[in-house]
């Protein structure tokens, strides 16, 4: 069902859909021998509280319908979970999945604009989400268009420069339709946040830059979409949520190795990961 038709939200189903989605993230990543599984898991609860918590509008059958609200996976490197998202809202057989990073296949290793339907945006490149994003809010407002733009960041490309940048200007042109989210899992690919670039006080930084900012558990899926349509209601002036979550979410020795940034399981451990995925 497109999500501008949601009227009710079954957060017993949207939590069982975020561990499905997650298994499917195993599988491919898996399958692939390549990839970032916990960079995709840390972002699963947030991008099931967008696609299917009522929030973001869209069309999985009409990927370009013009009144749709966009959304840019500015950490392209979490991938798998978005194609996995993108699936099971219908934009485009579930098959595709098995095909990531697979030479002659549409799943790339990170999204490339209407590869596959859906996809808003390239990135992987970090930093420039929010600036894609700032420029699709300008764009609407030329056309009188009032769709609203979600931005999805990793905490480590935060250390960008042109993230802070583009966070001036949205402040400037009062994007109050742009929202950016922050997969705050305090983990890069080289280590800890805190030891790499420190972000904190994070919160007081984005208040500083003229943002709405409001903090959230990033694995609450209720919770979630509570500050989601919370900051539809600002005016004047972009919104954005620091989601803290856990890099690895789900599977113990996962979360316990950063290293799992950019590599997959082994099919021995893929096993284990799914025994806890499934009970949890």
């Amino acid at each position: 069902m497109p999500a501008e038709l949601t009227q009710t939200v079954d957060l017993k189903a949207l939590k069982e859909k975020a561990r499905s989605l997650r298994l499917d993230v195993l599988d491919m990543t898996t399958k692939a021998a390549s990839g970032h599984p916990s960079s995709s898991f840390s972002s699963v609860e947030i991008l099931t509280a967008l696609y299917f918590g009522g929030v973001l509008r869209y069309r999985g059958d009409d990927p370009h319908w013009p009144e749709r609200d966009r959304f840019i996976l500015s950490k392209g490197h979490a991938a798998p979970a978005l194609y996995a998202v993108l699936a099971d809202a219908g934009y485009f057989d579930r098959e595709e999945l098995w095909g990531l990073r697979q030479v002659n296949r549409l799943a790339e290793g990170h999204p490339i604009q209407d590869k596959l339907p859906g996809i808003e945006a390239t990135s992987g490149s970090l930093g420039k989400g929010i600036s894609v994003g700032l420029g699709h809010v300008l764009g609407g407002r030329l056309n009188n268009s009032n769709y609203r733009v979600y931005v999805l960041l990793g905490d480590g490309e935060c250390e960008e420069g042109q993230i802070w940048e583009s966070a001036l200007a949205a402040a400037h042109y009062k994007a109050d339709n742009l929202t950016a989210i922050v997969d705050y899992n305090k983990y890069q690919e080289t280590g800890p946040i805190s030891r790499e670039m420190a972000l904190e006080p994070f919160v007081q930084k984005w208040r500083s830059f003229g943002w709405h900012a409001e903090e959230v558990d990033g694995h609450d899926i209720g919770a979630i979409i509570e500050k989601l349509k919370a900051v539809q209601r600002i005016m004047g002036q972009p919104s954005v949520i620091i989601a803290h979550t856990v890099k690895g979410k789900g599977v113990s020795f996962v979360e316990a190795d950063y290293t799992f940034h950019g590599r997959s399981l082994t099919p021995e451990q893929a096993e284990k990961a799914r025994e806890e995925i499934l009970c949890s």
